[in-house]
């Protein structure tokens, strides 16, 4: 599956940025999706996944009840709703996939194998 990722931007502390994430296979109601974000000199960290249905959701303690993760599986589209941003979310925010994943697994980065090309965020204090 092909994922790209978009609505990535600017916003001042304090703002809201929604990124979508659409993808090319028409099984994608099949597979676990997770967000994640890399900033500069830093790992990449787990931000949120979504189950196949969309009812379970899990979220790094650093985004919950900030950031909210959904899917429209009509659409093939997965979102992360940021509110509230703060200067520290600042980085390439990255989605992915995978087919096999457990839920005990979603915020490890090397259970998925399919990934976005990234979109930055970058929030201004």
């Amino acid at each position: 599956v092909q994922l790209q990722a978009s609505g990535g931007g600017l916003v001042q502390a304090g703002g809201s940025l929604r990124l979508s994430c659409a993808a090319s296979r028409r099984t994608f109601s099949s597979y676990v999706l997770g967000w994640f974000r890399q900033a500069p000199g830093k790992e990449r960290e787990f931000v949120a996944a979504i189950s196949r249905n969309g009812s379970s959701t899990y979220y790094a303690d650093s985004v919950k009840g900030r950031f909210t993760i959904s899917r429209d599986n009509a659409r093939n589209t997965v979102y992360l709703q940021m509110n509230s941003l703060k200067p520290e979310d600042t980085a390439v925010y990255y989605c992915a996939a995978d087919l096999l994943i457990s839920s005990v697994l979603v915020m490890k980065d090397k259970e998925y194998d399919y990934w976005g090309q990234g979109t930055q965020v970058t929030v201004s204090s």
